[in-house]
């Protein structure tokens, strides 16, 4: 076992500039010897000690060790360095400004965290400024909370954003470059009927409206502000009618749509399209480099025939496969239909993979930000489930709680159970298992437990059971006998039976805890929970990472991260 130890604590410590976690070291050695599951707390002195010894080295003699004992996993170790970030072409002195740029549709949801957590931890290599942009000019498809939610929550994501853009709030600028093109004679106004429109640039023919009058087109113009209605006439870049790829020709850059918006009411009437007004923002910001979707390549050669007409360098654009969440619906329209019929309560809903209810749960920024590493800058598409996207958001997330949340019993579905013979005993743990500093958890157990209902439902009769760092003890059938304190009388056993968390039936605390599924546990913690506050996360022995959501009358609602 000790070999075990020693070469994943090795293995941590060279991963992590020379200091291996106990707790990560403890999943490894466990994952590879679940039977080690009933000496926890043999093998969490063994650990501890074992991980010390490799913490006092130098990181030189880690590589050394470890490359005598285990050298594939030095070689696992230059595959995960090939997966920090690559670097970005043309960075200037001053580092790069790029932007995240969501539609208002709703909130932030995994999918935003990946493509979003990239350009964010690239702002951060280089230095410069990060911009959150919400594209909210279709004023069909808008949910007002977003317009707070967003902003809020890549706050909290990113952790460096340098302003925040609405443009909603900027058509007068979408309008001023409306006017430049116009009088470069760089755009016209079309009021062919669509189908019309089709079959000409697709026989690449230019269309009638393309040849008027500069001042025909200026007074087509006056009148999509003030007359014309939904449909009638649309603006147009004036690009090659020759260009192989039909979707180049002459594309829209402007519409009419008088539907009322959720921030500009009936402001406005004429509403620019989004490669009009990624075009007028990238260039008022100055945008160095872009990260986006690969479905936007053709955008992006759109807005680039568009920066050359005005004289303006284009970003240097890069691109992101699709990221195909096989069995999570991160569609903000979809699940905003299923919160009004009721099926979801609201958009933190426990069940949601979106980021106001993973951050209630109690993920961490880092574990998005990690993921987002960890897939890298690739126009691969990635399918992905649900239960891998958690696995490995899960274990990021694990890295950084695990040193940080203090441990605790809980027992949820408890059932009462009486030991005779049982001494009166003085129970002291450690808050945390590699911090003694942070203090003591102390109880005073008699004769009588709680226990969750399904360590009760597997006890065998005539086995020896413990009662985790406290005592050992016999069922007979209906009745509970004390054999001794002693672990090592457990651990040297032939008839071992379980290893069970438990509280001592004095004054508890009643808890609840809201699992993913959004079914709810509920049970006795023990008293020290008291000093916690809403929004801290304790580990809770033999259940998993919770987020304390809320205090009410005397009861504490946890929220459930993972195992």
């Amino acid at each position: 076992m000790n070999k075990e130890i020693y070469k994943h604590a090795l293995h941590n410590a060279v991963k992590y500039n020379g200091k291996a976690n106990p707790g990560a070291v403890i999943g490894k050695v466990l994952a590879d010897n679940p039977k080690l599951k009933s000496d926890m707390k043999i093998l969490g002195k063994e650990v501890s000690e074992i991980v010390k010894k490799v913490n006092s080295m130098k990181l030189e003699k880690q590589v050394e060790e470890l490359r005598k004992i285990a050298p594939e996993l030095l070689e696992e170790k230059k595959v995960e360095e090939e997966k920090t970030l690559k670097e970005l072409s043309n960075v200037g002195k001053k580092g790069v400004i790029m932007r995240f740029a969501p539609s208002p549709s709703g909130p932030m949801h995994i999918g935003h965290a990946a493509t979003g957590g990239l350009s964010s931890l690239y702002v951060k290599k280089y230095g410069g400024k990060f911009y959150l942009r919400i594209e909210d000019t279709n004023p069909e498809n808008i949910e007002p909370k977003a317009y707070e939610m967003i902003p809020e929550e890549a706050d909290w994501l990113f952790g460096n954003i340098s302003e925040v853009i609405i443009q909603s709030d900027r058509m007068k600028d979408y309008y001023k470059y409306i006017e430049i093109f116009l009088n470069k004679e760089k755009v016209y106004i079309c009021t062919c009927e669509q189908e019309v429109f089709k079959e000409l640039i697709e026989s690449k023919k230019a269309c009638p409206c393309r040849k008027l009058s500069l001042k025909e087109q200026k007074d087509r113009w006056s009148k999509m502000l003030i007359l014309y209605k939904d449909g009638d006439a649309v603006l147009r870049f004036k690009s090659s009618i020759d260009d192989p790829n039909p979707a180049m020709r002459d594309f829209p850059l402007a519409r009419i749509n008088t539907e009322e918006h959720p921030r500009q009411g009936k402001k406005y009437r004429v509403w620019p399209l989004m490669n009009l007004a990624v075009t007028v923002d990238d260039i008022e910001y100055g945008m160095t480099h872009t990260i986006r979707a690969k479905d936007h390549i053709d955008n992006a050669k759109r807005q680039k025939m568009m920066f050359e007409v005005l004289g303006k360098k284009s970003p240097e654009n890069f691109f992101l496969g699709r990221y195909n969440f096989d069995d999570l619906e991160i569609s903000c329209s979809k699940t905003k239909v299923k919160i009004k019929d009721g099926l979801f309560k609201y958009w933190d809903d426990i069940r949601l993979p979106f980021i106001s209810a993973l951050r209630r749960r109690g993920y961490q920024a880092e574990a998005f930000l990690e993921f987002s590493k960890n897939v890298g800058l690739s126009q691969l598409d990635k399918t992905i489930s649900g239960e891998e996207y958690f696995k490995l958001l899960n274990s990021f997330n694990k890295q950084i709680l695990d040193p940080k949340a203090n441990r605790y019993f809980l027992v949820d579905d408890p059932v009462e159970i009486e030991i005779k013979g049982a001494p009166e005993i003085n129970i002291e743990l450690n808050l945390h298992p590699d911090d003694i500093k942070r203090g003591k958890r102390k109880f005073k157990t008699l004769d009588k437990f709680y226990i969750s209902k399904k360590d009760f439902e597997i006890l065998v009769d005539g086995k020896l059971n413990r009662l985790m760092d406290c005592l050992n003890f016999i069922k007979n059938k209906t009745k509970f006998e004390f054999v001794s304190k002693i672990h090592d009388d457990y651990k040297n056993s032939k008839n071992k039976g379980l290893i069970i968390h438990y509280l001592p039936k004095t004054d508890l605390i009643k808890f609840e805890l809201l699992m993913p599924d959004d079914t709810l546990r509920k049970g006795y913690a023990e008293e020290g929970i008291k000093k916690l506050k809403v929004g801290d996360i304790i580990q809770a022995e033999r259940i998993g990472f919770i987020r304390l959501d809320a205090i009410d009358k005397g009861t504490y609602k946890f929220w459930f991260a993972h195992r």
